[in-house]
């Protein structure tokens, strides 16, 4: 249980009363927000160029305060404005600020004393709590104070080692949303809680949630071909220290975040980590042109990224980029982190065009850019992985190169693109592919390999694993832009066909392609990361950029779970397979029988060679189990259209080669063959693995 603020930790200091009848003193200046103190609530907050501040209380459901309480001096230290204000009943207020200060657009500065603002560091925003519901034409956001009684004892944090992670990225709505989800809360934290069984039975021990903060999904809602659309990803941060309460299955008034405490323990019961991928580059409060509800009105010229006449820099391509390397900002960014370390208790977060974080305060990129330093090197962060999706909508790719301190690590793109690019056969791609599969040693020296890579080939952002091999081109139109929107480079390959077909030799094709791609993925170096339905077939008609997608093209349909049971199965026993063997994580220990830790065997034995025309790869692990046993795992792939010949390694003394898993089979993990004659035909477009056994087992 945590500590609660008790009378002996607030000032002892006389209250004084205000013209409006409440009691109110200097309150705790070094927590920010809004926080219960025994008899009333503290609030707090910082502005450094607002000249006054007032406290706005309002009734609940109320656009009108009851109470206007402007700070007075004895509550102000520096920057800062914190008072406690004593008789209030948390259940029945919600309340913002009203800040006055110059208006001059050209030097960035926007105070207006007629704008209700929200907390920044809100723990619960009102106006929210129902999907898809927007808000009313000038209602302004207010928040709620929430009292934590959460109770943590007996908590067991997983703690997975970052190379062992198997990462699945999901939505927490579209995940279990459709009616045959089989969920009683659909659509929410409990409904992904409802889904923990299957989540083991997978094989995953570690889930990334798509945003979570309180966001508006309302923002920039459209009406296409009859179809309503919002912004369903929740890439537009409203409050950073809220959590998304449209995800709750039931209304937690002043207990915001309880049911995602509890979703959070109850996978960490089971061993699986949470993720939080997290917006710190951008605001729901856009450009000139966007609302404005908080931090414009407080410190508009130093959150954000200006230009010298006064406009907003838009490298997150979504019209304002925060200044996340101004120290205040990135006391912000820092502070909220540690906030859902503390508070929520998860394992790691996932920055969102993470590469904006590196840039000054003119969008140069900086060497040793500040706020990563400061994540990095954090106390309180230690052990929480830091993942970063190493680019940006403003060019910068820094992929291989993201400044790390050894604790950063990336979404690694080039994965993602040199093994789509291989195992659809493009040429001159084996090289690149092998240097991908053995954890990117050509990007990461050898002591930042073990935690610097997430191994990928789908993700939210792009083609589902189905429609990767589906399609030869994005079919966006129903986003409303013409089809302009998303990436066209996707290295897809659509089989023969484009969309869906009833051709049984291209179907055979596409699903030996999903279960090439998922084998070589889960027998990769590094934490490896593939999307919520990529294991039963998932599609979304091959839309590339479903953001506001709110509907069936973004929703998981759990009736293709018995449908494509075959490639769920194959999943789950890649996830299995991945850790029977700890060579291909990379914890191999000393290779046995003088066998160099990694070889290379591309159509024969011992043959390293790699040429323009190459399609064939074999790559030897050998190394040893936790439990002593030796453990040699020769990952085979065929990325040719035809059959070609494998040969292996003369096995030692006693021991003999086994068949473990062979995509070109329609039981890819029948129970392995002896491979005694040597050698064994790889089929055409096909991935295959032999394991070294005794010979007698």
């Amino acid at each position: 249980m945590k500590k609660e603020i008790t009378e002996e930790l607030v000032p002892v200091l006389p209250a004084a009363e205000t013209e409006a009848g409440f009691m109110i003193r200097p309150g705790l200046f070094q927590v920010s927000g809004a926080v219960p103190v025994p008899g009333g609530v503290s609030f707090t907050i910082s502005s450094r160029g607002a000249d006054s501040c007032e406290l706005c209380l309002f009734h609940r459901n109320e656009d009108a305060p009851f109470a206007v309480l402007p700070f007075p001096e004895d509550c102000r230290i520096g920057h800062t404005y914190s008072m406690i204000v004593y008789g209030l009943d948390i259940t029945e207020i919600e309340y913002a600020y009203r800040m006055d200060g110059p208006w001059d657009p050209e030097q960035g500065l926007l105070f207006d004393k007629t704008k209700f603002l929200l907390d920044p560091c809100a723990r619960a925003v009102t106006g929210q709590s129902v999907w898809g519901k927007k808000q009313e034409a000038g209602k302004a956001y207010h928040a709620r104070v929430v009292e934590d009684v959460f109770d943590w004892s007996g908590f067991h944090d997983s703690k997975v080692p970052f190379q062992d992670m198997v990462i699945y990225e999901l939505h927490v709505r579209g995940f279990t949303v459709h009616e045959s989800s089989g969920v009683k809360h659909r659509g929410t934290f409990r409904g992904l809680m409802e889904k923990i069984p299957y989540l083991l039975e997978l094989g995953v021990n570690a889930v990334e949630l798509m945003p979570i903060f309180e966001f508006d999904e309302t923002a920039e809602e459209r009406i296409v071909d009859g179809r309503q659309l919002l912004n369903y990803w929740g890439y537009n941060t409203v409050c950073y220290f809220a959590p998304n309460t449209s995800y709750a299955a039931e209304t937690e008034f002043n207990r915001e975040g309880t049911e995602l405490k509890e979703l959070v323990r109850e996978l960490n019961a089971h061993g699986i980590e949470v993720i939080l991928d997290v917006v710190f580059n951008h605001t729901a409060e856009g450009d000139e042109r966007g609302p404005f509800f908080s931090f414009k009105g407080i410190d508009n010229n130093l959150y954000y990224m200006l230009t010298p006449d006064g406009k907003y820099y838009n490298f997150s391509g979504v019209g304002n980029t925060l200044n996340c390397n101004h120290p205040v900002v990135r006391q912000f960014i820092l502070d909220c982190l540690r906030y859902w370390v503390v508070e929520y208790r998860v394992d790691g977060f996932r920055f969102d065009l993470a590469s904006i974080l590196g840039r000054d305060e003119d969008g140069a990129p900086l060497s040793r850019p500040p706020l990563l330093e400061s994540l990095a090197f954090d106390p309180i962060l230690g052990q929480a992985k830091l993942i970063a999706e190493a680019w940006d909508a403003g060019g910068l790719y820094q992929v291989g190169s993201f400044p790390s301190w050894n604790r950063w690590a990336e979404w690694n793109g080039k994965y993602r693109d040199d093994i789509r690019k291989f195992l659809k056969g493009d040429e001159n791609m084996a090289a690149a592919a092998i240097q991908r599969i053995l954890g990117s040693p050509d990007l990461y020296p050898p002591d930042r390999r073990q935690n610097a890579s997430v191994n990928f080939l789908t993700c939210h952002d792009g083609f589902t694993l189905y429609d990767l091999y589906a399609y030869n081109e994005k079919h966006n139109e129903a986003n409303g832009w013409n089809n302009t929107d998303g990436a066209n480079d996707n290295n897809s390959w659509n089989c023969g066909e484009e969309g869906e077909t009833e051709h049984a030799d291209i179907l055979k094709l596409r699903d030996r392609m999903r279960k090439n791609a998922l084998a070589v993925l889960l027998c990769s170096r590094g934490a490896v990361m593939f999307l919520a339905g990529d294991e039963f077939g998932n599609t979304q008609y091959g839309n590339n950029n479903a953001y506001c997608q709110d509907n069936e093209i973004s929703w998981l349909d759990w009736n293709r779970l018995e449908q494509y049971r075959n490639l769920h199965a194959f999943t789950a026993a890649m996830t299995a397979f991945r850790r029977e063997h700890p060579v291909l994580r990379g914890n191999a220990g000393s290779a046995p029988w003088g066998w160099p830790e990694i070889s290379f065997h591309h159509g024969a034995a011992w043959n390293h060679q790699t040429e323009s025309y190459t399609r064939q790869i074999g790559i030897l692990f050998a190394g040893q189990k936790e439990n002593g046993e030796d453990d040699c795992v020769l990952l085979c792939i065929n990325a040719h259209w035809e059959d070609h010949e494998q040969e292996l390694p003369e096995p030692p003394s006693g021991m003999r080669w086994r068949m473990a898993f062979h995509t070109a089979c329609e039981k890819p993990f029948a129970p392995g063959i002896s491979l005694d004659a040597g050698r064994f035909v790889i089929g055409a477009r096909s991935v295959a693995a032999a394991v070294l056994e005794p010979a007698g087992s």
